[in-house]
């Protein structure tokens, strides 16, 4: 099989005692995506997380990376690099040296140190003490660690935490580059609108089960379109709408009125019943609409 970078998960299921965190999740992270791995805090995605990356073993179901186990994998860093917390760096130690003690381990020369310094924009810093470090310097250097490898996917926790807007914009442009590169990227974020301008796919959870797995076009789709209408007299237009079988119609909290129906169907009406219209919209489904609906609704989640 060609190496890809392909993340599988089986049927994961994780207890920990008569708690059960991830209940038979199933998903894949295919090589040249991003996919947006979301769900409330406790819906189990930092657990998933570490069974992906061999940190917690599965009470039953499999991860797999390029058809293997991770423990199976004879070189992992070159196969996925994991962030799931920006810690664990000796306060006194810079951040070249922390990288190189890394590399050493790993096996990787100390030009490939330099390399991924530049790559997440630490050359200037990185005879600095880690100690030193802002929330968002922490965050790059875990991601220089994670990449020293030169790995075919990546497993990353909320590495926007502690970034300023600059930085969420340049991680959002570098992960979008890292999968253009045929790489695959799974990333856990609470940036949902960051997330909405950067994955290829969602993977949604809700108390340890997955409720959404597919595209965000696929999921506002599967949201009734609306207009939002602003007008002279709501209350004739509603009449009108109604008499025209629109009767799918609520009032905005700004007095606006939200019709389920084509923008044309609203006009026509509108002149029908001699309401002026002072502003019309397609109302878009933004990802926190929908991720919350996911995630609060107890209703069933398109499949």
């Amino acid at each position: 099989m060609e190496p890809s970078g392909r993340i599988v998960a089986d049927a994961l299921t994780k207890q920990f005692g008569p708690v059960t965190a991830v209940e038979g999740l199933s998903f894949a992270v295919e090589p040249g995506t991003v996919t947006g791995f979301l769900g409330p805090n406790g819906s189990g995605k930092t657990t998933t997380l570490r069974m992906l990356l061999g940190l917690v073993a599965p009470t039953s179901g499999e991860a797999r990376i390029d058809g293997l186990r991770f423990a199976e994998l004879p070189r992992p860093a070159s196969v996925v690099g994991g962030v799931l917390e920006a810690q664990g760096f000796h306060p006194a130690r810079s951040a070249r040296a922390h990288l190189r003690v890394h590399a050493a381990a790993i096996g990787v020369p100390d030009g490939r140190v330099e390399e991924v310094l530049a790559l997440v924009g630490l050359a200037g810093d990185a005879r600095r003490a880690a100690g030193g470090f802002s929330l968002g310097m922490r965050q790059r250097l875990a991601l220089a660690t994670a990449l020293l490898g030169d790995p075919r996917a990546l497993v990353l926790d909320e590495p926007g935490n502690g970034l300023d807007p600059a930085g969420v914009a340049w991680l959002r442009s570098f992960l979008r580059g890292f999968a253009r590169e045929g790489r695959s990227v799974l990333v856990s974020s609470h940036l949902l609108a960051d997330v909405d301008q950067m994955a290829d796919h969602l993977v949604v959870l809700r108390a340890g089960r997955c409720v959404y797995q597919g595209g965000l076009d696929r999921l506002r789709a599967a949201q009734r379109p609306r207009v939002l209408v602003r007008c002279a007299s709501p209350a004739d237009l509603a009449e009108q709408l109604a008499r025209s079988g629109l009767l799918e119609i609520d009032t905005m909290p700004d007095g606006r009125l939200a019709v389920a129906a084509d923008p044309i169907r609203v006009g026509d009406a509108a002149l029908a019943a001699g309401v002026a219209i002072y502003g019309m919209v397609e109302e878009r489904h933004d990802l926190e609409q929908l991720y919350l609906q996911l995630t609060t609704d107890p209703g069933p989640a398109p499949r």
